[in-house]
């Protein structure tokens, strides 16, 4: 089988992040990682906190705590509401760690021996209020492009442009708010990507026709505008430091590298924190160095993070000129509304992930958002929406038909599953749509197209209900107690394949599924296609018990009490 090796965009560390960034990147990583896993694949799902740049110090600032102290303390903040939604990481590192800062010097070093790294004056912004030059997001102001009045000094949030500090309208300091700004002479370290231009177009351009065209035109537009050189440096007390066995006078002054020149090398980085605790029986080079064809390396971000996975960092690995294991697949996102205006992290708008968990389990949350998934283009989140699909699809369509078949035959043919006939025609027409919804589900798991799975996945336990309606089993007892018996272990069968396909979607659900039936070696991965169509993984005489209600039904009441909370209008 194939090795897999996952990452999803870094979640910034400055704050719990909202369900539009578990969506845009974490949790469709964690499905396809799942799904991978499964079907026998060596899997390496790769994440971290990115804790440099300015959102870490200004968020330290705020707390009134020293950015180290903040960054260890929201680092494990983070991983407790992804462990709350199930996300099955392989490692989840952080940005600040020694192996993201040996490997981000040593890339800055070859960068340097290669020609691709060059030292200049240039004007910077400076704060005489804060006594400071002032690093790109430590300048806001209204962007040039858009008129957005909330524009960072190194991108517009609305319109997704890159920008430099000098480029806004009115700017002002993020962090006394002084307009008083000045524009003195500094020297930082440019990374020379006009001179990479060539090569990262060859190099997308073999690409390109495989990822979605969010990705790709994401890219493409880039190039079409050109690479400009980019400060890969930056004035702030946090960050990894430039080394001064290559430039001591950068050093002496305190620079550090831009964040999103660190970040992307995180991957790496946190591949090595990974090995480094069982190093015996761990290889981080063998996922990350000189393994182009032996590993398969994909990408999950929404769109605002494109850029800089599908130049710039390709752009870094390749001046490098060692054989660093670029990305195959970029899988975009656009971005998840809150009805109709932006999730914001700094704004505090929409629902925040640890606020997702407090009102309901993770697998609400992890069905609707991955059926919902902003792939296509941007969807919106309405709490009617939500409650609706939770409604629909998780609690009657599935939960209530594993309620409806384990009660009833536990009230007529007891603790065990009931043997019965012979399956007929009904049961032979019920297999062979089973495993042509099944092949549909995992055509679109391959493909990542994640909308369609999950539609392909309801389809599946839909085909369950439409059987349980044909064959009436509480008709069928009156007359004949064999026939409703086989329909109710046909059922079962139908809950156990249930359980183990959707597991990357509910996985704490599908081991309550899994773990109704008493089976002595159930070790199913996955389901085949004969399998499928037997339906006799369950056999008759296994020990069974009725879980708890798999899925609450939300009320007219649960309804407005959301939007109370949250708010319920257009953005």
């Amino acid at each position: 089988m194939a090795r897999h090796l996952i990452t999803s965009a870094l979640p910034y560390i400055n704050g719990i992040k909202h369900l539009g960034n578990m969506v845009g990147s974490m949790l469709p990583a964690d499905v396809y990682s799942r799904y991978l896993r499964q079907r026998g694949h060596d899997v390496l799902y790769i994440c971290a906190t990115d804790e440099h740049g300015t959102p870490a110090e200004l968020a330290a600032k705020e707390q009134g705590l020293a950015v180290d102290a903040f960054c260890a303390q929201a680092h494990d903040a983070q991983k407790a509401v992804y462990d709350g939604f199930a996300l099955a990481f392989d490692y989840f590192g952080r940005s600040s760690s020694a192996e993201n800062r040996d490997i981000t010097q040593h890339f800055a070093r070859k960068l340097n021996e290669n020609g691709f790294i060059e030292e200049r004056a240039i004007r910077q912004v400076y704060s005489p209020a804060d006594g400071r030059f002032l690093p790109d997001r430590y300048v806001e102001g209204t962007c040039p492009h858009c008129g957005y009045d909330r524009a960072r000094g190194d991108q517009c949030e609305n319109c997704t442009r890159v920008l430099d500090p000098t480029d806004l309208i009115n700017p002002r300091s993020a962090i006394s708010g002084s307009t008083d700004l000045e524009v003195r002479e500094t020297k930082h370290l440019f990374l020379l990507q006009s001179k990479l231009q060539h090569e990262v177009e060859a190099w997308v351009s073999r690409h390109e026709d495989d990822w979605p065209q969010l990705a790709s035109s994401i890219a493409r537009k880039w190039l079409t505008e050109g690479l400009h050189d980019r400060a890969i440096t930056r004035d702030l007390d946090w960050g990894v430091p430039v080394p001064a066995d290559t430039w001591p006078e950068l050093a002496a002054e305190g620079k550090v590298f831009y964040v999103w020149f660190d970040a992307p090398i995180e991957y790496i980085g946190a591949t090595k924190e990974w090995a480094d605790q069982d190093p015996q029986n761990r290889d981080w080079k063998s996922w990350w160095y000189d393994v182009d064809t032996e590993v398969r390396y994909t990408e999950f971000m929404a769109k605002d993070n494109v850029p800089f996975h599908t130049v710039m960092f390709p752009a870094t690995e390749l001046g490098v000129r060692e054989p660093w294991k670029k990305v195959d697949y970029v899988k975009a996102f656009n971005w998840l509304t809150y009805y109709g205006g932006k999730f914001s992290t700094s704004q505090k708008r929409g629902v925040f992930t640890d606020q997702a968990l407090e009102i309901l389990p993770a697998d609400y949350w992890r069905y609707f958002l991955i059926a919902n998934a902003p792939e296509s283009d941007d969807s919106s989140f309405t709490w009617e929406h939500f409650t609706a699909t939770v409604n629909k699809d998780l609690a009657d369509t599935l939960g209530n038909f594993v309620n409806r078949v384990l009660s009833f035959s536990r009230k007529r043919f007891g603790d065990d599953v009931p043997e019965g006939g012979t399956p007929g025609e009904a049961e032979s027409r019920l297999g062979e749509e089973i495993a042509t919804l099944l092949a549909e589900y995992e055509s679109h798991m391959e493909t990542l197209q994640f909308r369609k799975a999950a539609a392909a996945l309801r389809a599946l336990w839909s085909a369950g209900n439409s059987y349980l309606e044909e064959k009436a089993p509480w008709l069928e007892i009156k007359t004949d107690k064999d026939a409703a018996a086989l329909t109710l272990r046909t059922a079962m069968n139908l809950i156990h394949l249930y359980a183990v396909v959707s597991e990357p979607f509910i996985p704490a659900t599908a081991k309550v599924m899994r773990e109704a039936f008493s089976l002595e070696d159930d070790t199913a991965a996955w389901v085949t296609a004969d399998e499928a169509k037997a339906l006799a993984s369950v056999p008759a005489g296994t020990p069974f018990t009725v879980p708890p209600v798999l899925f609450a039904k939300l009320t007219d009441e649960d309804l407005e009490a959301y939007k109370e909370r949250f708010g319920g209008t257009e953005g």
